[in-house]
């Protein structure tokens, strides 16, 4: 019995889909639930899985190819077994190699042997026909002309052949290879291109800073760790306080979480915050939902599992719809210092940055401290430079005196 193979139904804000691997061809034998092509959206890379055994009958649309939902992109044979290798084929095609190896060694003892023939040199003089300027790079480079294929009229050889040979790693350049690719833009990508193109045009962005010393985080998280792993079977992380932290100020400071809609402002009552995750495609931001009611232990097994998720290409796309606020980690790569970019529609994204031990003064004393810098980019639009700073600043005073954040003041 044939199956068809369907583009899964996609979201009002998913249009199509690109085809972007087939990892099974006509004819092969196919598992249920083994993947059997990889659809590429603007968001996420899509696994559409056989739903029965069988054997891959046909495939509809090639790579490259745009398909929409529900599409039928290929059949499969369901029962069906792939045909074994003709091994009698095989083996006479086997028997026939040897046959032919033979006769040609018999040959060769029955015929003399011919030197082979010297490499065809370039014909003399092919320097002195070019013009003086593309003779005198020609002469320099240490270029024959008669390795160069001309691009001027007539395939006449021009300086700037000459010149692009020695540099390409012809012979006689001493410049070395100089390879290129060219190669088009993913969806996903481009897609973060027009995003990012969107956020800078539309939106009167603005970038304010501190700084955090997590000396006391990082004391409750070397005091704490044994017994939260115990626990809940995972680490504590940096991430749970900047997010529980985060999701606090919101609350504090509504216009934060708020969202531009013409000539409305959204206020958002909960805080679904995306977290920023880098995969080999691209940055995608996956979303912690209600995070103002989530504990920290819910909020560090949330980032695990979207973390996993994305580096086994398996997000959804409803893992990345929405989302009211972002924060994203640069200091992970080892940025000290970063201006990051609003994602719209959403007013603001918190910028987390490498913790560096920085000499600061404490009660009149120089002392060592783990220091982070923290951004805030936001929408000048509808939130003031007051607003910005002042949520900067509660999320730094959370972070500094974690146990008054665990009480919620």
């Amino acid at each position: 019995m044939s199956t068809e193979i369907k583009v899964p139904v996609l979201p009002e804000s998913v249009s199509d889909a690109t085809i972007a691997t087939w990892h099974k061809k006509p004819g092969d034998a196919v598992k249920r639930d083994e993947n059997l092509v990889d659809l590429e959206t603007d968001k996420v890379v899509l696994e559409v899985p056989s739903p029965v055994d069988g054997v891959l009958k046909e495939i509809k649309f090639d790579t490259g190819a745009t398909v929409n939902s529900e599409q039928v992109i290929a059949i499969v044979e369901a029962g069906a077994v792939a045909a074994a290798p003709a091994a009698a084929a095989a083996e006479s095609a086997s028997d026939k190699a040897i046959d032919a190896k033979n006769d040609a060694a018999t040959t060769n003892e029955a015929q003399p042997v011919m030197p082979k023939s010297a490499p065809q040199q370039p014909a003399p003089g092919a320097n002195a026909q070019l013009p003086p300027g593309a003779r005198f790079a020609a002469e320099t480079s240490g270029v024959n002309a008669a390795d160069v294929a001309g691009t001027g009229r007539r395939g006449a050889v021009t300086k700037e052949d000459i010149v692009n040979y020695a540099k390409s790693g012809g012979v006689g350049s001493a410049g070395g290879a100089r390879p290129e690719e060219r190669v088009p833009m993913t969806r996903m990508r481009a897609r973060i291109a027009e995003r990012l193109m969107q956020s800078k045009n539309s939106i009167a962005m603005l970038t304010s800073f501190n700084e955090v010393n997590l000396g006391k985080v990082m004391e409750m998280r070397k005091e704490l760790q044994d017994d939260f792993v115990k626990a809940n079977g995972i680490k504590l992380g940096f991430m749970s306080f900047f997010a529980k932290a985060a999701a606090n100020a919101l609350q504090r400071h509504p216009i934060i979480n708020a969202s531009v809609d013409g000539n409305d402002v959204i206020y958002h009552g909960y805080a679904d915050i995306s977290i920023a995750v880098s995969t080999d495609k691209g940055l995608v931001t996956p979303v912690l939902r209600n995070v103002e009611r989530m504990s920290f232990a819910d909020i560090e097994k949330g980032i695990a599992d979207y973390a996993k998720k994305a580096r086994d290409g398996k997000l959804g796309l409803d893992d990345l719809q929405g989302g009211t606020f972002t924060i994203t980690n640069g200091g992970t790569f080892g940025s000290l210092m970063s201006t990051p970019i609003v994602n719209p529609p959403q007013s603001a994204i918190l910028g987390m940055h490498a913790i560096k031990e920085r000499a600061i003064v404490e009660n009149g004393q120089v002392v060592a401290a783990p220091m982070m810098y923290i951004a805030l980019s936001y929408d000048h639009r509808i939130i003031d430079g007051k607003d910005a700073v002042l949520f900067l600043v509660d999320i730094k005073n959370q972070l500094e005196n974690p146990h008054r954040m665990l009480l919620g003041m």
